[in-house]
């Protein structure tokens, strides 16, 4: 609207006398009909020219008279512009938001007798990277009367911009539908990451609260994009067959296209339908085939959606090949004025085994620290093991180191660990062989490289994980085994006050090995060998003086109460 405005207010100005013909300055070089024309094979070298700035001047003020000072004003005559001291407007330009367009020049020359006015037209060049390379959207280029409400129209506005959020999306964003680049014709397409997941008439909706708590549809599910929303439901006994959003043929009903723009479609299959009584007590039904639509059953309104679960399958050519949405379903009763809707949506890469998070964005206390690995040139890759996450040494019940090879237990936020074992050694034993088994029982079979610094984060995302530094303490000796594993985790509270994330920000391992001695023959020596993992909060404590309750240290004036006592 800044563009349209700005655009409409320099046509304003002079409307009638861009139309006339003037000596001094050149007319336009293409017709505005061959501009419009020529839109699309010029749209790669920039945006087509809407206005003519050799027409354009905002010092003329005066009707059919010499505005003084106006190098522009095509009412100056020669002998006018001889008399000129300067030129109040220099350049004139169209939008100065676009990467390129044609800006008229204007200047005096003094040395001329008499002075002259010198007239350039240029191509304008932005230097800013954030500039507008083509204006094809159609409607900002000009005012359009605001559609006023009557008797007859007043429902209808009311539909399209009465909910909490409506979408101001146009018809087209093309200056001209019908030109197409044939190259882009044969183009194949895939999913990226963030994309809205489209559908066959709009895009898979994932209801979630905009201004309000209350539910907005025109929420887009963005492509591998984990999300998870509640929002408030208005919803009365007497009309819930007739609200949409909570009848299960909502949330199906629409297929979804494999690959954007495309023909080929996936339908949503119905995985599971739970059903839950109004006192929060659930069922699995044993067939999810059977449709469920919401029907009122005495003083109640039965087969309500109260959660969505989406569970999307998709290749690593970027293309979804399975949807599937499980459903929670309860009731309603008459006094109810509003329900509380869950949403959720989580992605699977075909062939491969999906990770849980351990957090929304933060990580919760008491669910595993995600950990993996990083190839080169790549993203993360994470833990392969029984868990997928980072792991220490499990105690057995013998405590026997050699009987306790592979036991693996998670390390979990927040939560201080320590395990062990006991480690028999005779004079047979060798010492390199000796040490690389501990290494192994310390380590696992390979210790990850990266830690997810949120509970959400992603794969892709490789500033969102944390690399794990490794220091290693031993003595100055020829045989030196490890005997310790200490891993600290460093975190802190993340984003706002009220409800703070907990972020890892550093991650230490440090291997602590000891000299193994020989020993005489025949005798034994047993060592402890031990893995801990140590959290520590480093969040930066409140500023100096702030307090929960600010109070102020001045006294009132002696009459501030007055006549009160």
């Amino acid at each position: 609207m800044v563009a349209a405005l700005r655009l409409g207010l320099l046509l304003f100005l002079s409307p009638l006398r861009a139309a006339e013909p003037s000596t001094d300055l050149p007319s336009s070089p293409e017709a505005p009909s061959k501009t419009r024309a020529t839109a699309w094979e010029r749209g790669h070298s920039g945006p087509a020219p809407l206005t003519d700035v050799a027409k354009l001047c905002v010092c003329d003020l005066l009707v059919a008279q010499c505005d003084v000072n106006c190098c522009c004003d095509p009412d100056c005559s020669a002998a006018d512009f001889s008399l000129f001291t300067t030129c109040s407007v220099p350049i004139v330009t169209g939008d100065s938001r676009l990467c390129s367009q044609k800006a008229a020049i204007y200047s005096l020359d003094t040395e001329a007798n008499p002075p002259e006015r010198v007239f350039k037209l240029v191509d304008h060049i932005n230097p800013s990277v954030f500039c507008i390379h083509a204006t094809n959207y159609e409607q900002a280029l000009s005012f359009r009367s605001p559609e006023i409400p009557t008797a007859e129209n007043f429902d209808q506005l009311l539909q399209k911009y009465g909910s909490a959020a409506f979408s101001a999306e146009p018809e087209s964003w093309s200056m001209n539908s019908d030109a197409s680049d044939p190259s882009d014709a044969d183009e194949s397409y895939r999913y990226e990451y963030g994309v809205p997941i489209q559908t066959v008439d709009a895009f898979l909706r994932l209801p979630s609260p905009v201004v309000s708590s209350w539910c907005s549809d025109a929420n887009p599910a963005g492509f591998l994009v984990h999300q998870a929303t509640k929002c408030i439901r208005s919803i009365s006994v007497e009309n819930c067959g007739n609200v949409q959003a909570v009848s299960m043929l909502f949330y199906i009903n629409s297929s979804i296209l494999a690959v954007p723009k495309s023909s080929q479609m996936v339908n949503i299959t119905v995985q599971s339908v739970v059903v839950q009584s109004l006192n929060g007590m659930q069922t699995l039904l044993s067939s999810s085939q059977v449709l469920r639509q919401p029907m009122i059953s005495g003083e109640l309104c039965i087969n309500v959606v109260l959660g969505v679960s989406y569970h999307i399958t998709y290749t690593d050519a970027g293309e979804i090949i399975e949807a599937a949405a499980s459903f929670v379903l309860g009731a309603v009763n008459k006094e109810a004025l509003s329900i509380q809707q869950s949403f959720e949506i989580s992605f699977t890469q075909v062939n491969t085994n999906p990770v849980p998070f351990s957090g929304n964005p933060g990580y919760v206390v008491g669910l595993p620290v995600r950990a993996g690995f990083r190839p080169q040139g790549s993203g993360i890759i994470q833990n392969t093991n029984k868990y997928g996450q980072l792991t220490i040494l499990q105690s057995t019940a013998n405590q026997d180191c050699l009987t306790a090879q592979g036991a693996r237990t998670p390390v979990l936020f927040g939560y201080n660990m320590i395990s062990g074992c006991k480690l028999r050694i005779t004079a047979a034993v060798n010492c390199q062989p000796l040490a690389q088994v501990l290494l192994d029982l310390l380590m696992g079979q390979r210790f990850p490289e990266y830690v997810a610094s949120f509970g959400n984060s992603q794969a892709q995302d490789v500033l969102d994980w944390v690399p794990i530094t490794h220091l290693r303490t031993s003595e100055q000796s020829s045989c030196q085994i490890p005997v310790a594993l200490e891993i600290e985790v460093k975190w802190t509270k993340y984003g706002s006050l009220v409800n703070p994330q907990a972020r890892i920000v550093n991650v230490t391992a440090t291997t602590t090995t000891t000299t193994l001695k020989q020993l005489p023959l025949g005798r034994e020596r047993t060592i402890p060998v031990t893995s801990s993992v140590v959290f520590t909060d480093i969040s930066s404590p409140a500023e100096p003086g702030y307090k929960a309750w600010p109070t102020i240290n001045a006294k009132l004036p002696y009459d501030f109460f007055f006549p009160f006592v």
